[in-house]
């Protein structure tokens, strides 16, 4: 994919064709090959660009419209389908570039397992990177029926490979047992149920620090996000999840990069879930691109 092309597809609202004046890149990454319960993922970034042309480009929440924030969609990475391995090295390939030209990585999933190319891209830019997880599961087993590509493992990749006492996962509801006593073991940071409560409690100690954000969308509740691969119940509101993403834009975080993943339109034919997700960009993009 040449940086430089306007993508010939649907485009998510407000977005500029300029790349090389872009603050913010936006791209898709259509991956769901290593799933364990329900495919369909790949479809969720062409359907949430589609779906935010239903939106406003002002939010009243931040009081900012999407006119200023100069972003460029860049369409989705053309991923080989099938081919987990390679997939992983052209995302990694891709934001690699981004980095190199200071973009602000937004990237939209696609199952869970893309934002580890993303991780280890960011980490060799940022060494005292942490990252700020926002999930249903923990997704800290190394393995997944003796397959360590699956989007069961990213977490648990990232712990390895910047420290877990770098790692903070919020909203966390599901889980093997031995997840969850690596985690108290470990040394990473850990909240279960809640999200907004205990991010209000973090946000101060990562005051400076760069941080990269990962939102797999199965962190709100079955109720208002039924589109998604692994539903499980119990979850936050979108209210919830907003609130989060406003807190981190209030805070002295330096986030450098952001991802939504696990948005699988197949499951939802009313839309909430993708229209969710669209509004959440359009906060990111407006909170978190300074």
């Amino acid at each position: 994919m040449r940086f430089d092309e306007a993508y010939s597809g649907n485009i998510f609202i407000a977005s500029q064709q300029d790349y090389k004046e872009s603050q913010a890149v936006l791209y898709g990454m259509p991956m769901d090959f290593t799933v364990s319960f329900r495919p369909g993922s790949r479809f969720g970034p062409a359907r949430i660009r589609e779906v935010s042309l239903g939106l406003e480009e002002y939010s009243p929440y931040l009081d900012r419209h999407l006119e200023q924030v100069n972003y460029h969609d860049a369409g989705d990475i053309p991923l080989p389908f099938g081919n987990a391995g390679r997939s992983l090295e052209m995302i990694g390939e891709f934001v690699a570039k981004l980095l190199q030209e200071n973009k602000f990585p937004l990237g939209l999933g696609g199952e869970h397992l893309v934002s580890w190319p993303i991780i280890q891209e960011m980490y060799k830019k940022y060494p005292d990177l942490a990252i700020i997880h926002m999930d249903a599961h923990t997704d800290l087993r190394e393995e997944y029926e003796g397959e360590p590509l699956s989007h069961s493992t990213p977490i648990r990749k990232v712990c390895n490979l910047i420290g877990p006492q770098n790692v903070y996962s919020f909203g966390i509801r599901s889980g093997m047992r031995e997840e969850f006593q690596y985690a108290a073991e470990s040394g990473m940071h850990l909240y279960k149920f809640d999200v907004v409560e205990p991010l209000k409690n973090v946000l101060p100690s990562l005051a400076g620090r760069p941080v990269y954000v990962t939102i797999d969308i199965d962190v709100l509740d079955p109720s208002a996000a039924p589109g998604t691969g692994t539903a499980e119940a119990g979850g936050i509101t979108s209210k919830e999840l907003l609130q989060a993403i406003h807190l981190i834009a209030g805070s002295e975080l330096n986030v450098v990069g952001a991802d939504i993943v696990e948005v699988a339109p197949a499951y939802d034919p009313s839309e909430q879930t993708q229209i969710v997700a669209a509004k959440l960009v359009r906060e990111i993009l407006l909170g978190w691109v300074k």
